[in-house]
C-alpha cells in the first residue's frame, strides 16, 4: 500500500510540474461549451478542435441526435443492468445485427464502451495454454485485456512481419495462438500491414484479431476499415472496434463469423458485469452507421482536410508521422518545447492533444492533431496559421 501511495504521490507531482509549465492545465482544459463539432469554448475561448477523435464530424448529425431523442422518451435514459440481466433491449439486438450486416460476419457483440470491448475480448478468449501476440504499440487497453487473461503474452515489434514470423515459428504448430493489431494506431497514426501479417499469422495457425477503432469510417470505400481498403475482410478472424470516434458516441463491439463468440456472453466479464449501454446510446450509433455506410463523400473531405493539415505541417518542418492519416502525431524535440506549442496554438484559437509524461517517456512530448470531414477550409486557414507562428522553434 505504501508503494502504491508513493506512485500515486509521484504522479501527483509531474502533473503539477506540467501545470506550472503550462500556465493551464492541459489535460483538464474544460469545454464549456460545444459551438459545433469542430468548434467549442475551452478556458473561455473560443477554439478550433484539432484534437478530437470525431472523424467524420458525426456527434452533431441530425439524424443521430433525433433516434437519440426518440430513444429516450421511448425507454427512459439508461437500462440500470447488464445484458446478461435486465439490460437487453431490442434496440441492443438490432444494434448486433446491423453491425454483423455492415461488416458481411454472422455474428457481433455489443460492449458499453471501446475499452470495455477490447478488454472483455482479450481477457476472456485467452486460457492459460494459450498465446497472445501483440504489437508493440498496442492500445492500453489491449494491454489491459491481456493482463487480465491467463494466456502468454509475446510482444512483437511494431509493424514487422517478419518479427511476428520468428516468434511464432518457435511455438508448437498445434497450440494456440492469436495475433493481436490495430488497423491506424492512435499515437503514431501509421496503418498496419495487415496483408503481410495476415499471411504470416494463416501460415502459423493462429487466430487474428484487428481492433479498427481509429479506421472504421475513415479507410474502405464502405468505410468498414483498413480490412475492407486492403481486401482481407474474409482472412480476418475477430474485428473489434468502437463508436466513440467516427460513430460520434460511446460504445464497442465485435463482429466475427466464429459462432463460438456467442458463448463470450457467458464469459467475458467486461460484457457481464457493467450496464448494457442506455438506449439512446444504441438509437444514435445505429442511425449513425447507416449514415457513414451510405455517405463516402464524408471519406473523401475527411482526406482532402488531412493533406492541408499534414502536409503544411511536413512543409514547416515539424516532425510527423512518416505515413499520413487523419491521426497526425507530432513529436516535439522536448517536453518545453512541446509546452510553448501547445500554448502559442491555445493562444491562437486552436486546441490539440498533448501527451505528456507518464503516458510516455520522461521528457517526451507529442501533440496529437486529428482533422475532421467537418473542418471548413476557414478553419483549416487558422489552423495553419497559429502552427506558422509556433513554428521556427521546432523546424527541422
Amino acid at each position: 500500500m505504501a508503494d502504491l501511495l508513493d506512485k500515486f504521490r509521484s504522479l501527483k507531482e509531474i502533473h503539477t510540474n506540467i501545470v506550472e509549465m503550462v500556465g493551464r492545465d492541459p489535460l483538464g482544459v474544460p469545454f464549456e461549451k460545444m459551438i459545433s463539432p469542430t468548434e467549442a469554448v475551452i478556458g473561455g475561448k473560443n477554439c478550433v478542435l484539432l484534437g478530437s477523435n470525431n472523424y467524420l464530424g458525426l456527434t452533431f448529425y441530425q439524424e443521430g441526435m433525433d433516434a437519440a431523442k426518440a430513444a429516450i422518451d421511448k425507454s427512459g435514459t439508461g437500462t440500470t443492468g447488464s445484458r446478461m440481466a435486465n439490460g437487453s433491449y431490442s434496440g441492443h439486438m438490432a444494434l448486433e445485427r446491423k453491425l454483423a450486416e455492415f461488416y458481411g460476419k454472422k455474428h457481433a457483440m455489443l460492449f458499453t464502451t471501446g475499452y470495455q470491448a477490447n478488454v472483455g475480448f482479450i481477457s476472456a478468449i485467452s486460457g492459460k495454454d494459450d498465446y497472445i501476440f501483440i504489437d508493440a504499440d498496442s492500445h492500453a487497453s489491449i494491454y489491459d485485456g491481456c493482463k487480465l487473461g491467463d494466456g502468454t503474452v509475446i510482444r512483437f515489434r511494431h509493424n514487422n512481419a517478419d518479427d511476428l514470423a520468428r516468434r511464432l515459428k518457435k511455438l508448437p504448430a498445434d497450440s494456440n495462438k492469436i495475433v493481436i493489431v490495430e488497423g491506424i494506431y492512435s499515437m503514431s497514426g501509421d496503418r498496419a500491414p495487415l496483408k503481410e501479417l495476415v499471411r504470416v499469422a494463416k501460415e502459423y495457425n493462429a487466430y487474428i484479431m484487428v481492433d479498427e477503432a481509429h479506421s472504421l469510417g475513415v479507410l474502405g470505400e464502405n468505410g468498414r476499415g483498413l480490412l475492407e481498403e486492403v481486401g482481407v475482410e474474409d482472412d480476418v478472424d475477430f474485428v473489434l472496434g468502437t463508436f466513440s470516434k467516427s460513430v460520434g458516441t460511446i460504445g464497442g463491439f465485435c463482429v466475427s463469423n466464429h459462432p463460438e463468440i456467442e458463448t463470450m456472453r457467458f464469459a467475458s466479464r467486461a460484457y457481464m458485469f457493467t450496464a448494457s449501454p442506455p438506449p439512446s446510446i444504441v438509437a444514435s450509433a445505429s442511425a449513425t452507421l447507416d449514415y457513414i455506410r451510405d455517405t463516402p463523400e464524408l471519406r473523401k473531405k475527411l482526406w482532402a482536410n488531412t493533406d492541408v493539415v499534414y502536409d503544411s505541417l511536413k512543409a514547416m518542418g515539424y516532425k510527423v508521422g512518416v505515413e499520413k492519416t487523419p491521426v497526425i502525431g507530432i513529436q516535439m524535440p522536448s517536453l518545453e518545447e512541446g509546452i510553448r506549442v501547445w500554448n502559442v496554438l491555445f493562444d491562437n484559437g486552436v486546441y490539440v492533444n498533448m501527451a505528456l509524461p507518464p503516458a510516455i517517456p520522461m521528457g517526451k512530448c507529442l501533440l496529437r492533431c486529428s482533422p475532421s470531414a467537418a473542418h471548413t477550409p476557414e478553419q483549416l486557414e487558422q489552423v495553419v496559421a497559429a502552427f506558422t507562428k509556433a513554428q521556427p522553434a521546432v523546424a527541422a
